[in-house]
């Protein structure tokens, strides 16, 4: 099963930006693309209707030619890439959660059609990169390019999801040349953190020889904090989707969450793949 790349795409710039983050990805991977555009009878959005009467809305021809646009100017910067454009009736984010169930990796912009100006991540980022059924890309901020240079940065805290992490980043490391640089963040007296990443780092340089791998142990009062500024020189930042000590009902750490809505960088949520079908 050739699982593809999935990005969600509404017209919007952040949603546009996202797509050049997917198609970048797709060619990584040598994995095909999907751009997906979940729509809504116009009624549909919070107001009661009764689909007897209204009937399962039709394709849009606005959302139809703007798929094809977005296509046609990913195919131009990346020739050989493989696009799929669709349409699905269906509420954007229970749409792309649907998706992601057969997807390799999911992208998401950090902001789109319709969001309020304070929002720092759109209702729809936020249930995908919380729902994903396979790891969800956040892309922030919203404005800018696929980066080029920096580490592709992990936050490891001895949890299973952060394991996970961990070998997600390392591909991506891999995949773009540079370093995989892994952060532990600690409370003053904390003694385990460099034993963690040793332990993470022995598995990340096992996996891939060759690739260079740096240990960090910041101490610092809260993770999510440090993470934050840790991401502002990354190219990307890598979290599990809960860490330790988190809740069992918790769809989404309280770390991971700050990261989707304040990190300097794209953010890449590890969830693990759904079994294929």
């Amino acid at each position: 099963m050739n699982r593809p790349v999935v990005v969600g795409v509404d017209g919007s710039p952040p949603s546009l930006v996202a797509a050049e983050h997917a198609a970048q990805a797709a060619v990584w991977r040598s994995r095909p693309l999907h751009l997906v555009h979940g729509y809504l009878h116009p009624l549909g959005y919070g107001v009661p209707i009764n689909p007897y009467e209204v009937g399962i809305p039709a394709a849009s021809e606005d959302g139809r030619k703007m798929l094809e646009q977005a296509a046609a100017d990913l195919v131009d910067r990346w020739p050989g890439l493989s696009v799929e454009v669709r349409q699905v009736a269906g509420g954007p984010g229970a749409t792309l959660v649907e998706e992601s169930r057969r997807a390799e990796l999911l992208v998401v912009g950090s902001r789109g059609l319709g969001g309020f100006a304070g929002l720092l991540l759109g209702s729809v980022g936020t249930q995908v990169a919380s729902h994903g059924h396979c790891p969800v890309l956040v892309i922030r901020p919203p404005d800018r390019p696929v980066p080029t240079e920096g580490p592709v940065l992990v936050g490891v805290d001895g949890s299973e999801s952060a394991e996970l992490a961990v070998g997600y980043g390392a591909e991506e490391a891999v995949r773009r040349g540079g370093t995989l640089v892994l952060v532990h963040v600690a409370d003053e007296g904390d003694d385990d953190g460099a034993a963690l990443l040793a332990t993470a780092g022995a598995a990340a340089r096992g996996s891939h020889p060759g690739l260079t791998v740096d240990e960090r142990v910041i101490v610092a009062p809260k993770a999510d904090h440090a993470l934050i500024e840790a991401s502002g020189d990354a190219a990307l930042v890598v979290v599990g989707s809960r860490g330790r000590g988190g809740f069992a009902g918790l769809l989404l750490g309280s770390v991971s969450q700050a990261l989707v809505h304040h990190a300097r960088c794209p953010v890449l949520i590890a969830h693990p793949h759904q079994p294929q079908q």
